[in-house]
């Protein structure tokens, strides 16, 4: 008799052949018998990693049904949410951000601490999606039963993060964890998403300055708390601590920050696990000294501010796209503007009136 297939540690069955170009949401199924509110949030509370899992999903459906369940849960989590350490990591390709985010996480289990890692994978624009591979590039993390990996789809979303990715974490603090863990896509100035649901933002580069910092984004470099040189081992340590002594100089070309912290360039090597122990007492250092001149608390409030507002925006344009009346109304003008009837300032005009006089 066949063996049934083996959970993970979110609630996802494994299979033989996995579908690496899955076009839903990541992670778990959302059962066909759905459980209630109350037994969602009880699971969550307590810590179990599948019910967890399948809120999250619940979270990422589209299904109207899944979306007020899934509303329903993280307002009756938010009480239990906030006393995470949010940590939002990108980095040029191939500078490595798996493997750090795995040597990193593996040293703070080794503490004893809780992890989640929300990694958000790439979508395409053809087929609408994603390889979602890294929990098999965090093997070794992704079976401490201290840490939960949570691949998503960026979907359509910009800032490299995916459609729910704050309303994740709060489910992960929910859930216990202490410190949250967010990949981004990769680097760019859309990076203030992420920037903006994070306490502490961490830029992986490679060894090798000159062209390379020609090409990254004035943006991205200000908004870090701190710049890490990663895979400086072997015989790229010479090249990485010339990357090092690069991007310090630049970063006094930069104005002060806001938390009056002064952003530091480390090196390390995620393979050889160097460097992991410093850069978290780096990352230690600045939550203390942001929690003592309130600074911590006072972003905290700016970033309930920044998604509010987003979220309006998101609800405005679902809205125009779905309620009959305006979904014909923006398509009549959206043909007017193509044609050249109507300017784009017009036709929004336009459009805001009919919405007004609708409601």
């Amino acid at each position: 008799m066949a063996k049934k297939p083996k959970s993970d540690h979110s609630g996802a069955k494994s299979s033989t052949r996995p579908n690496f170009f899955n076009k839903k949401a990541a992670g778990n199924p959302i059962p066909k018998k759905q459980k209630s509110i109350d037994t969602y949030v009880s699971g969550i509370l307590s810590g179990n990693r599948v019910m967890l899992g399948q809120a999250i999903t619940l979270i990422e459906s589209q299904h109207p049904d899944h979306q007020a369940k899934a509303q329903s849960i993280v307002e009756a989590c938010l009480p239990h949410a906030g006393k995470s350490f949010r940590i939002g990591i990108t980095g040029t390709p191939g500078v490595g951000k798996s493997s750090f985010i795995e040597a990193l996480g593996l040293y703070l289990v080794g503490k004893q601490k809780k992890i989640a890692v929300l990694a958000i994978d790439p979508t395409s624009q053809k087929s609408h999606g994603s390889i979602l591979g890294d929990k098999t590039r965090m093997q070794d993390l992704s079976i401490h039963p201290n840490a939960f990996i949570r691949p998503s789809p960026a979907g359509d979303s910009l800032g490299g993060v995916a459609r729910k990715t704050r309303e994740t974490m709060i489910l992960c603090e929910a859930a216990g964890y202490e410190e949250i863990i967010v990949e981004t896509v990769g680097v760019g100035q859309s990076e203030t998403a992420v920037h903006s649901m994070v306490d502490f933002f961490l830029l992986l580069l490679l060894p090798g300055a000159g062209d390379e910092l020609q090409g990254i984004k004035r943006g991205i470099v200000e908004m870090s708390d701190l710049i890490t040189i990663n895979k400086a081992d072997g015989d790229r340590i010479t090249t990485a601590k010339q990357s090092q002594k690069a991007y310090k100089n630049a970063l006094h070309l930069l104005p002060a920050t806001d938390s009056g912290w002064i952003p530091p360039v480390m090196t390390c090597s995620a393979l050889e696990k160097i460097g992991i122990e410093e850069i978290w007492q780096t990352c230690s250092d600045y939550q203390k000294m942001a929690q003592k001149n309130d600074f911590f608390h006072q972003k905290r409030k700016e970033q309930a501010r920044y998604w509010l507002h987003e979220r309006i925006q998101n609800d405005l344009r679902l809205y125009l796209q779905t309620d009959p009346i305006m979904k014909n109304a923006l398509e009549n003008i959206e043909t007017a503007v193509l044609s050249y009837q109507k300017t784009p300032f017009q036709g929004a005009r336009e459009i805001m009136e009919l919405l007004i006089k609708k409601n």
